[in-house]
Order: structure tokens, then C-alpha cells, then sequence
């Protein structure tokens, strides 16, 4: 019995036995041959190479310059291994003498870890120059990489700096957003480099091999292609060089662009930076430069840059005039050179006064006291919505990150910032827009086209991605009947501050194309208190003096164009802007976009 009992205990063990081997040996099969196929196959994720920005006929204007990347052996930072990590750098000094090798063994070990297995990049860029004469001594050492990279490169440093904008060294943020950018690095951090940083980064790639248990290639298995896409602007490269020129050592803002869809042919902020500092990282030097400069260089002043429009809202006034039913174009007031109201003498720029005057006459000769007479009669709460029709107050559309709003004064908006009401003497000058209201260079462009061609347009840069075109919508039809009735006359009074010999432009303005405009001179409010302190007393003066502005559109029988200079501290729009505005619309026309 107790034979028995034991060979049965045999039995069964042999048999459970007998059974697990056929569970891992069969069933289990399966299961750890994914596991043995997970172990030996890797997957690495292709970094996409960032695709270029052209200018409208697909000249380079932010590409990518080709070249190396070196790495150094990972888990070297462990004490037993610091001396050849240290042989390495001294190596790689000897043989590149330009490189901070205190730099390279900080970036090293910042990024090494017992756990890393791939090489630890420590000179993200060098240029293909630079390194190909000792390609082949780095080649040759066990513990050294060399790969192909990439470094963002701006031919034209300067120019459309602030339009174009410029990538750089990503942070942790940018990680967090984009699992991409972590892979490139570089991420767009102003302007169209920005604006269109998915489309220009692209989508990562991917590639699969097979390899050993040393983490040694055997073959490929896979592999998808990174991809990026190209895009092309509507800037004209020649055209905005030209500008660029005129405007010389100027500050301010220049805006071209086409009235009927609201494509930008050049565009720039002044002064300009080179954006090719940006790329591996501003010197504390440069930034100091550029930040306390006092005509803000690093300002985008087309988006950013908020000025109070002075005249050139005469013509929104204007329309908001005719639009009330309370004055029509035949509306006459008697100018005298100032307007008393609350004890308060609203002077007119023309001290000896216009005498009876206007809409067209308004216009023509920037009669202020018309605008606050009229003002007076009409009201702000059915001036303030016309100006809001026309774009201001808000942004412009346009494709570009970080546009300001700027301000557009009204009753409700006074109330809700400053818990305040609004008083009649506000009314006045936002009707010859000064007081609270700001606005920018693109939103002046921007309505400016809406007066000369009925129509809303959403200006723009974007033009085409990888040679598709882009389609931006159609205009929008802003204005109500009634108020199309009354643009005719609007425009009658632009025409005739450029061509008129009593306009404010008519002697400024010496142009082969017929256009119309509006002259403007915006006081300055004030200047901050940090960069008062540091003036001298020659340049106070200086900064104290109004901006001028000159907008204007032309051919006037077919408006085309939409040109937009603005000078800071120039004084008077027609005499800072009219030789600029004249030499823009004549290289338009020698360029042929102005038939």
C-alpha cells in the first residue's frame, strides 16, 4: 500500500511536470516570441528637417543650413569614466580649437545617465567647412559620433525681421505641447516662423531595425520618411529690399498691400534685427542692445506697436457723419481756428481757421474743427460703432502671432477700464483720433482698403504650401447700403489731400500713379519713465515729437494697392511720408504689379 501511495506521488509530479514543460515549450510560445522580437527590434524616431520659407517668387528666405552634429559615447560621466570623457573633449579641442569645451562637458553632463544607451549630442551645429578636413580623425574614434544636421539660416539677416521671425532652442513648454519639437530641438518663436510652426516642422519619421543584443544594426526592417512642408509668402524679396533702403535709418512701419484681397507685397518694422542671432541663443551683449534701444528695435511695430492715429480716422468719422442722418455731405461748419466746449479751446491745426468748410473741404485740408463740431452733433455711440465696423479695435486677421487689439474708444469701453464716465470734450478728439484711441499699422492697412474698395479683406502673407495656393476667403461686405452711397465722397476728399493744391499731401507727393490718401500727425502721450531717465535732453525733444502718418491707395480709378507709412517722431504725415509713399507706388509700377 505504501509502494502504491508513493509511485502515485511520483506519477503526479512527473505528469504536472511533464505539463508545464508543454505549457512554456507550446503554449507559451507565442507570448515570448513577441517578447523576443520586442527585444531585438528598435525603433528609432526620425527627426523632420524644418522646410523653408520663399518670398513670392520662391526666392530663400529662412532655409536650412547643412551640416554636422557630434556626440560623445554615453555613461562616461561616472567617476571611473570621467577620464575618458575628458580625453575625448581635449581631443576634439585639439583638432577644432574654436569650441568651448567647458560648454561640451556641461551639455554632457546635463544629458548623460547610467540609463542612456545613444550618444549624447554635444555640439548640437558645425558647419560642414569647419569639420571636413577632420571628419575622418573623429570618424576613427570609438567613443565619438558624427551626424548630419541642420541649423536655421536667414540669407537676409535684417531684412522682414520681424515679419519672418526666427526659431529657437526649445523649453520644456514647447515639449509639452508638441511631442515633435522635443525630437528638432528648434521650435518657431516669433512671426511666420511661428505662426506656421506645424507646417513648417512638419511630422516626424520613423525607422525600424533589427539588431543584436550590443545594440548593433543588422538590417533595416522599416522606415517612413520624415516629411515638412515649404511655403511660400506674398512678400516680394526686391521690393522689400527697396524699402528698406528708402526708409533708411527711420523708425517706424511701411505696410504694401493689395486692396482687393488683402495679400501683403511687403511689409516692415523699423528698426530691423538680425535674426540669425537668435538661432543658437542671444548673447546677454546683443539682448541688452536690441532691449534698450530707445526706437525698440525687437518691437513688431506692423502688429505691436500701438500709436494714436491722429487724422487718418477723418474719413471713418466722416462716414459715421453721413451715416446718422443727423448731417450729409453739404453740412457746412464755419472754422475759426478753435471750438470752445466746457470751457476748453479745441484748437485747430490751422490757427486762422478753414471758414466754412465741408466733408470733402474736411478732408482735403484736415479740418479739425468740422470733425469736432460734427462729433458734438452726432455722438460717440453712433461714431465708435462705425469705426468698429471698419476694423478698429480689434485684430486685423492677420497671420501673425501676438497681434495687439489696440483700443477704440466708446462710452461702454471708458466705463468697463476705468469705472469712469464719458465726458463730450473725449468725444472731440476721438473724432480726430487722439485721446484713448490706438491703433497699428496693419489695422490702418486694413481700412484703408475697406474705404477705397467697399469691401473687408483679411490682410495676409501667406501665399502658397508647396506650391498649392492658398485660398484666404472671399472680401466681406462690410458697409450697409446707405453707408456705400456715401464712400464717393470719402474718397472724393482722400483724392484731393493728394492731388488738390490745398490738400496736405499735394506737396509731398510726387507720384507717376494717380492716387488718394490721408495725411495724419498723432501727438505722443508720453514717453515710460525708465527710458526718460536715461535721455538726454536733445533726444527728449526728439521723442517728444508727434508721429506722422500718411495712408493711401491708388491707382484711384482701380484702387490696387494699399501703401501705409508711418513714421515715428517725423512730425507731419505728408512731409515725412510723401517721398517714400511717391517712390513705393513708382517702383510698384516699374515692378509692373501697378499697370
Amino acid at each position: 500500500m505504501r509502494i502504491r501511495f508513493v509511485l502515485s506521488i511520483f506519477a503526479l509530479f512527473w505528469l504536472a511536470l511533464l505539463v508545464r514543460i508543454y505549457y512554456i515549450s507550446i503554449k507559451s510560445n507565442t507570448y515570448y516570441e513577441q517578447i523576443a522580437k520586442q527585444n531585438a527590434i528598435k525603433t528609432e524616431e526620425l527627426a523632420p528637417p524644418r522646410g523653408s520659407i520663399l518670398d513670392i517668387n520662391a526666392k530663400p528666405l529662412s532655409v536650412n543650413k547643412v551640416g554636422f552634429s557630434i556626440s560623445i559615447a554615453p555613461q562616461l560621466s561616472a567617476s571611473k569614466n570621467r577620464k575618458i570623457l575628458n580625453d575625448e573633449i581635449e581631443f576634439l579641442a585639439s583638432i577644432l580649437p574654436d569650441i568651448d569645451t567647458e560648454k561640451i562637458k556641461k551639455n554632457y553632463l546635463k544629458r548623460d545617465s547610467p540609463y542612456a544607451h545613444d550618444y549624447v549630442v554635444v555640439i548640437d551645429f558645425i558647419t560642414h567647412d569647419a569639420l571636413i578636413s577632420s571628419f575622418s580623425k573623429i570618424s576613427l574614434r570609438e567613443n565619438l559620433a558624427i551626424k548630419l544636421a541642420s541649423k536655421r539660416y536667414y540669407p537676409y539677416k535684417k531684412l522682414a525681421s520681424h515679419v519672418l521671425g526666427y526659431v529657437s532652442k526649445a523649453n520644456q513648454e514647447d515639449f509639452d505641447e508638441d511631442p515633435v519639437v522635443k525630437l528638432v530641438g528648434y521650435v518657431g518663436k516669433a512671426g511666420i516662423e511661428k505662426y506656421y510652426n506645424a507646417l513648417l516642422q512638419g511630422s516626424k519619421g520613423e525607422k525600424k531595425t533589427k539588431v543584436t543584443a550590443f545594440n548593433e544594426e543588422i538590417e533595416v526592417l522599416e522606415k517612413i520618411n520624415p516629411a515638412s512642408r515649404d511655403i511660400r509668402l506674398s512678400l516680394d524679396l526686391d521690393l522689400q529690399q527697396y524699402i528698406t533702403e528708402i526708409f533708411a535709418e527711420q523708425s517706424g512701419a511701411v505696410v504694401v498691400m493689395n486692396a482687393k484681397n488683402g495679400q501683403i507685397l511687403a511689409a516692415g518694422s523699423f528698426p530691423e534685427y538680425d535674426l540669425n542671432q537668435f538661432v543658437n541663443g542671444i548673447s546677454t551683449q546683443e539682448w541688452e542692445a536690441l532691449s534698450t534701444d530707445f526706437n525698440h528695435p525687437f518691437t513688431n511695430k506692423l502688429i505691436n506697436g500701438l500709436y494714436p492715429p491722429g487724422s487718418i480716422t477723418k474719413m471713418g468719422a466722416g462716414l459715421a457723419f453721413m451715416d446718422s442722418n443727423l448731417m450729409n455731405p453739404s453740412t457746412n461748419f464755419y472754422c475759426t481756428g478753435s471750438f470752445e466746449l466746457g470751457g476748453r479751446n479745441f484748437r485747430c491745426w490751422k490757427k486762422d481757421g478753414h471758414g466754412t468748410t465741408n466733408l470733402v473741404k474736411a478732408l482735403r485740408e484736415s479740418c479739425d474743427d468740422y470733425f469736432y463740431k460734427g462729433s458734438l452733433r452726432v455722438g460717440i455711440d453712433k461714431i465708435s460703432p462705425v469705426f468698429a465696423q471698419l476694423g478698429f479695435g480689434k485684430k486685423s486677421g492677420i497671420d501673425l502671432p501676438f497681434e495687439f487689439v489696440g483700443s477704440l474708444p466708446s462710452r461702454d469701453w471708458k466705463m468697463q477700464k476705468y469705472q469712469k464716465p464719458w465726458y463730450q470734450g473725449e468725444t472731440l478728439i476721438t473724432s480726430i483720433g487722439q485721446g484713448y484711441f490706438l491703433t497699428t499699422p496693419v489695422q490702418v492697412s486694413k481700412y484703408i482698403a475697406s474705404i477705397a474698395t467697399g469691401y473687408g479683406v483679411t490682410p495676409h502673407f501667406i501665399y502658397s504650401v508647396d506650391d498649392l495656393s492658398v485660398d484666404y476667403g472671399k472680401e466681406e461686405n462690410i458697409f450697409t447700403q446707405k453707408q456705400k452711397k456715401y464712400l464717393p465722397i470719402i474718397r472724393e476728399g482722400m483724392y484731393e489731400v493728394i492731388n488738390s493744391p490745398s490738400g496736405t499731401g499735394f506737396r509731398y507727393v510726387k507720384t507717376k500713379v494717380k492716387i488718394a490718401g490721408k495725411t495724419g500727425t498723432a501727438q505722443v502721450i508720453g514717453i515710460p519713465q525708465g527710458e526718460k531717465e536715461r535721455m538726454k535732453e536733445s533726444e527728449l525733444e526728439y521723442y517728444h515729437r508727434s508721429h506722422a502718418w500718411l495712408a493711401t491707395y491708388g491707382p484711384f480709378d482701380d484702387p490696387q494697392y494699399v501703401v501705409t507709412v508711418m513714421v515715428e517722431h517725423g512730425g507731419h504725415g505728408g512731409t515725412a511720408g510723401g517721398k517714400i509713399t511717391s517712390l513705393i507706388y513708382d517702383k510698384l509700377q516699374e515692378m509692373g504689379y501697378i499697370k
